[in-house]
């Protein structure tokens, strides 16, 4: 299988920020609320539009947007802030709505991480 690197964001650490597989095939790392390597946003609302700021600049570079996204996984620091996640998520992604896993885990430093597989368009 053949994988190309996609850039569109600063990685935080010894990973790719997107990767194309099988020519079509995008993944995304988790995308966090940092804007050189400054967390931005008070509440988990801002945390996220910026994390999928930094998503739609991984997908852009691979020539994909939103409405290619096919699954999304979304890491909260706490479980009680989904429904404030959960409304600014979706003001950014078309129907049909990407399969989506959203799960509480201990993030160091900010709220919310989400990763993605996009379908690159043909």
């Amino acid at each position: 299988m053949s994988k190309q690197a996609v850039g569109g964001s600063q990685p935080g650490g010894a990973y790719s920020p997107g990767i194309i597989a099988a020519g079509r095939l995008l993944f995304v790392a988790g995308q966090t609320p940092t804007r050189d390597g400054v967390v931005v946003g008070e509440t988990v609302q801002e945390q996220t539009l910026v994390a999928l700021d930094n998503m739609a600049a991984v997908l852009a570079a691979a020539g994909a947007s939103f409405a290619d996204v096919v699954r999304c996984g979304v890491y909260l620091d706490d479980m009680a802030d989904f429904e404030e996640m959960n409304e600014a998520y979706a003001s950014r992604f078309p129907d049909p709505l990407p399969v989506r896993t959203t799960v509480g885990v201990n993030l160091h430093g900010f709220m919310v991480e989400i990763d993605c597989i996009a379908v690159l368009p043909d």
